[in-house]
């Protein structure tokens, strides 16, 4: 029977059109990874922003979450203890759930919530993607306070399509309200109307200096000279798309929600709530007698309610220890600040060029990637 099917007309056809689906859709071999474990706390913590302290509900007592690494291939058994007296779930924004849709995690969607004093083993497996996705809450607004990076690492033995970094860094953009987020839901579902705007935003939970009352609560970037650095941008907001860019920079976009893009320059990011995206930063050759702003604002066209403030952080050289022999006298502190300019928050131009381009470039890199895998394929056989 075997041998009569190999020698068929139909068995080249088959064999080619088998062998084009398991190229083509990588989620069908599924390489075996490791299996890594995660425990989640979500407890109340007292945190302080805007001089105003409040009760939040966090993970592990951090505000942003906990880092989950990964690399593609492995298995993530993650176990989630509510003690808060909330229900609550947690979503694993961008994740491919082949075959464990239960794990996904929308509340009274894909599951029931984690009750108070209950826990919930989230069970799954990263098949086809690397790049960087989020985690959050995903319930109400919960999500406000309760979300933190995931990032997926290419398999062992698997180099970037890019510059390889000499470090990486997750930014990610959120809000800040002094009010209670769930009763600022529960206000605007019962009046009908626009949910009041946040406080701030922030980058990596800090609002920084353009606030009132932030200066200390500044996220700093800290650099060296002649370096790339891997940015992993999430916009974690709950609604508002940003505008991001950093003064007297160019970024270099790769990837976006973990597929590779086919690079391109930029110097202002837009990035939509929810979205992921990766930038390579090329530091100057030389240490410049000025610090950084790297600032994000919202980008809106409609009548709606929209924060309409600027999140700043600073993008500061490090001193080497030549520099700094030589440099003794000078202070961080006293360096003139440059700003970045960012489009108008309604340039709708902008923002659809960078999205026609970032959607085509991404498609373009996803064919090329197909064409390696297949060209790879047919030169093995």
């Amino acid at each position: 029977m075997g041998v009569a099917f190999i020698s068929s007309p139909a068995f080249p056809s088959v064999f080619l059109f088998s062998l084009i689906t398991v190229c083509l859709i990588p989620e069908l071999t599924l390489a075996a990874g490791i299996t890594r474990h995660y425990k989640f706390d979500i407890k109340l913590q007292n945190v302080t922003r805007l001089c105003h302290t409040k009760s939040i509900i966090a993970v592990n007592g951090q505000f942003p979450g906990p880092r989950i690494v990964a690399r593609e291939g492995d298995h993530l058994l993650i176990k989630v203890v509510n003690h808060v007296q909330k229900n609550i779930s947690i979503h694993w924004h961008g994740i491919r759930q082949l075959q464990t849709g239960w794990a996904d995690g929308p509340a009274y969607v894909t599951q029931c919530p984690i009750q108070t004093g209950h826990s919930y083993v989230y069970n799954f497996t990263i098949v086809g993607q690397r790049g960087t996705l989020f985690w959050h809450a995903h319930i109400s607004w919960l999500r406000s306070t309760v979300y933190g990076p995931l990032i997926i690492l290419p398999k062992h033995g698997v180099p970037y399509p890019f510059t390889k970094p000499y470090n990486e860094v997750p930014i990610i953009f959120g809000e800040w309200w002094n009010a209670d987020p769930e009763a600022v839901i529960t206000q605007a579902l019962q009046t009908g109307g626009g949910p009041n705007v946040s406080d701030a935003y922030t980058i990596n939970g800090l609002p920084g200096p353009l606030y009132n009352c932030s200066a200390k609560d500044t996220f700093k970037l800290k650099v060296k000279p002649r370096k790339t650095y891997l940015l992993r941008f999430i916009n974690a907001a709950l609604n508002d798309e940003l505008f991001f860019s950093i003064a007297n920079h160019t970024l270099t976009v790769v990837e976006a929600d973990a597929v590779y893009v086919k690079p391109f320059e930029t110097n202002t990011l837009l990035i939509a709530p929810g979205q992921t995206t990766n930038v390579l930063l090329k530091t100057k050759p030389n240490f410049p007698n000025a610090t950084f702003f790297m600032t994000a604002r919202p980008y809106v066209t409609g009548l709606g309610t929209f924060d309409n403030s600027t999140v700043a952080g600073i993008l500061e050289y490090e001193f080497s220890s030549k520099t700094k022999s030589l440099s003794s006298n000078i202070s961080i502190k006293k360096l003139p600040l440059f700003k970045p300019v960012l489009p108008p928050l309604n340039d709708t131009s902008f923002a659809t060029n960078f999205s026609n381009k970032l959607r085509s470039l991404a498609r373009l890199s996803s064919l090329l990637m197909s064409h390696k895998k297949l060209t790879s394929a047919f030169s093995s056989q």
